[in-house]
């Protein structure tokens, strides 16, 4: 089917009558324009246009922007309605552009405040607007000659955008009704003639305008659907700038357009020519130019602004310095022509006699950090300028990226073994047209779609987040479980695999766990194995719906997972066996250098207040007054000192340097006899007093 858009026919319906005279009450100072002014001379009032000639100037202003940027397939009918309908133009591609629009206006003159308001009405227009979507465009009637026979396919849609001063609500759905009707009347018509088409689709877009300080009554209202055929929206403005922002908005929503705001722009002052200044200009283009804004979730970047916050948003891009090479090529992915919005202003104006004397000029990303990006170009093709697209990303014309360069990140060990051996699994192959006796119930196509979901169930596409797909022990039981439907012999097979699991962590063999991203040694060896019964559970389950046999391979891994009490005795055993063996690894990796060192420096504190005892011993012994002192066994040197027994362990330096000091020290002096002769440490005391006053036991240490 050749299908054309509602956006392929816009017809035009202004209202001429009597009252569109009226002023819009939005004064225009026009003298303000005159630099010299002789003294003694009163300035001249402002004007007011009339309801008519905003009208005009508005939808003449939709008009422009739509030829700009789509001078090819979209057309627009002109109709002014007041005691009957004018054509100001038709659907031929020669009467498509605005000074054959002006130059009929000008032929109709405004409207004539002294007719009889009885005689004129909209709906003259309205009905119009409705026979003229009825006809054939250029574009329709060879799109028809193409198809031939199928010349039905091709679709006839439209839109009607009448502009004019409704009394009510109720005036409104009248006009609306009589649309309805008309739409009725020539798709009758049009069924029976090869010279029309039927409307299979219109958009009736009322905009009801009136002066500055009158209260509407008209009230807005959305899209609303009147019948399959026909959709209604009113829009109710005020005359003047407020009815050229609605239409502004307007062609944007009806033509997909965008705004894009091109700010720093430098231009020379008209009064200081030796000075500049900087001025933004507001451009309109095909939405699609800020695709990539879209894609990379940055439709507004900082910078973007509205003009005016409650009628639209624009894309604001900073001017870079222009190419005065235009032989320069860019990798550009996309060229948009473009309309200035305010086409009459001294910054519009000089933008586009800079472009289209052959200058280009790129846009950036205005940023608040880092490098700049050059996103957009301006340039002139042909005397039309174009908004160029420049691609920011990598090109397509550079070598493919890597897979480490993917969605995921820098990641590197996907199971691209696995992969293939998935595709193969699930390639496509031609199916035999079936006859119709042995037809399979599902079409192969279903089959293929059925067989791929189950596949995918559970797939971890990394070799880090799964265990058992990187298990020999467990393919046979992985391959079988995605089968449509399990024999018996594969129920055994997969049982057998379980058991082997079994059996596995029964000998405490290690897994193929990944330790990426982790510190230390991994997980413990009874974790490893919850962690991979836990992940054999979650492949069978995927399952479980399929057959009742894909239930029983689940029941023999909860079984085999619940463990008897002596099994989780042993494991609690070995469990404490292990951390108890890490903590003394650890111990003596890193506590032992802090207590050797506080060790050695107590060790060093007690050396020199032995000195200071031995020091003091002198004095005392030289002194007259001091008694005789006991004798003692000369200090040996430290050579006689015997070998330390070697204890069983490590030994660490405290323990050394105590056994030598003890056994320094005690051959200094004389036992004690007391505790030469005791058990265990007591000695009996007054032995000779035994027979007179009992026992007597002292513990000495």
């Amino acid at each position: 089917m050749k299908t054309f858009s509602a956006s392929h026919k816009t017809v035009f319906v202004v209202d001429h009558c009597p009252y569109m005279a009226e002023s819009c009450r939005q004064q225009v100072e026009y003298d303000m324009l005159t630099k010299t002014r002789a003294q003694g001379i009163i300035p001249l009032a402002p004007v007011s246009k009339s309801l008519w000639t905003c009208a005009v100037e508005c939808s003449m202003e939709y008009c422009r922007i739509l030829f700009d940027i789509y001078p090819f397939k979209k057309l627009v009918n002109y109709i002014v309605s007041d005691s009957e309908f004018h054509f100001l133009n038709t659907w031929s591609q020669e009467d498509q552009n605005v000074q054959e629009l002006m130059s009929a206006l000008a032929a109709v003159g405004p409207p004539n405040p002294r007719e009889d308001p009885e005689c004129c009405s909209i709906l003259h227009g309205l009905v119009a607007a409705v026979e003229s979507l009825c006809k054939i465009t250029e574009y329709q009637h060879e799109a028809r000659t193409t198809l031939m026979d199928n010349a039905e396919h091709v679709t006839n849609k439209g839109r009607i955008i009448c502009i004019t001063n409704a009394k009510s609500d109720t005036h409104v759905r009248m006009l609306e009704d009589c649309v309805q009707e008309t739409i009725q009347e020539h798709n009758k018509l049009a069924a029976g003639s090869d010279r029309l088409m039927q409307i299979q689709q219109c958009e009736l877009v009322l905009i009801h305008t009136y002066p500055l300080g009158d209260d509407t009554l008209v009230s807005d209202r959305p899209r609303k659907e009147i019948s399959p055929v026909l959709t209604s929206e009113v829009h109710s403005v005020r005359a003047g700038r407020h009815l050229a922002g609605k239409l502004n908005i307007l062609v944007q929503q009806h033509f997909d357009l965008a705004s894009t705001t091109i700010t720093n722009i430098p231009m020379k002052e008209e009064q200081h020519a030796n000075t500049s200044a900087n001025y933004d200009v507001e451009l309109l283009h095909h939405k699609d130019a800020h695709l990539e804004f879209i894609r990379s979730g940055e439709l507004h970047p900082p910078g973007s602004a509205s003009r005016d916050s409650s009628l639209k948003e624009t894309v604001t891009l900073k001017w870079c310095t222009p190419r005065t090479n235009s032989v320069e090529l860019h990798f550009c992915t996309g060229a948009f022509r473009i309309s200035p919005v305010d086409v009459n202003s001294r910054p519009s104006s000089c933008l586009t006699n800079f472009l289209l004397n052959g200058r280009s000029v790129l846009l950036e990303q205005p940023r608040k950090s880092g490098s700049k990006v050059i996103s957009h170009m301006l340039s002139s093709h042909g005397g039309e300028i174009f908004l160029h697209v420049l691609s920011s990303t990598r090109s397509t014309l550079e070598d493919p990226p890597s897979i480490s360069e993917g969605c995921g990140g820098r990641v590197t060990d996907y199971r691209i073994t696995d992969f293939g051996e998935f595709m193969r699994e699930n390639r496509l192959t031609p199916f035999p047209e079936p006859k119709q006796i042995d037809a399979p119930a599902r079409a192969p196509l279903e089959r293929a779609k059925d067989q791929l979901e189950r596949h995918t169930r559970y797939w971890p596409m990394i070799i880090s987040q799964t265990t058992i797909f990187n298990m020999q022990a467990v393919v046979p039981l992985a391959s079988l479980i995605v089968k449509e439907s399990l024999t018996e012999e594969d129920v055994l097979t997969c049982q057998k695999t379980i058991y082997n699991l079994v059996d596995m962590e029964r000998k405490n063999d290690p897994l193929p766990i990944s330790t990426v991203g982790t510190r230390g040694k991994g997980p413990k060896r009874d974790e490893q194995y919850r962690i991979m019964w836990n992940e054999l559970e979650t492949l069978v389950r995927a399952h479980i719906n399929s057959t009742e046999r894909h239930q029983r391979v689940l029941d023999c891994i909860v079984a085999c997972r619940s463990k008897p009490p002596e099994e989780e005795e042993r494991k609690k055993r070995g469990r404490k066996r292990e951390e108890k063996e890490d903590k003394s690894e650890k111990n003596g990796k890193d506590v032992e250098p802090d207590k050797t060192w506080q060790e050695s420096e107590r060790l060093k504190g007690v050396l020199e207040c032995e000195k200071e005892e031995l020091a003091e011993a002198e004095i005392i012994k030289d002194s007259p007054d001091s008694p005789e002192p006991l004798n003692k066994k000369p200090r040996l040197a430290i050579e006689e000192t015997p070998p330390v027994e070697k204890a069983k362990g490590p030994v660490s330096l405290l323990a050394m340097w105590t056994s030598r000091i003890n056994t320094a020290n005690s051959r200094k002096h004389q036992e004690f006899v007391g505790r030469l002769n005791s058990v265990n440490n007591k000695a009996e005391l007054y032995q000779h007093l035994k027979e007179e006053n009992g026992f007597v036991s002292w513990s000495i240490t």
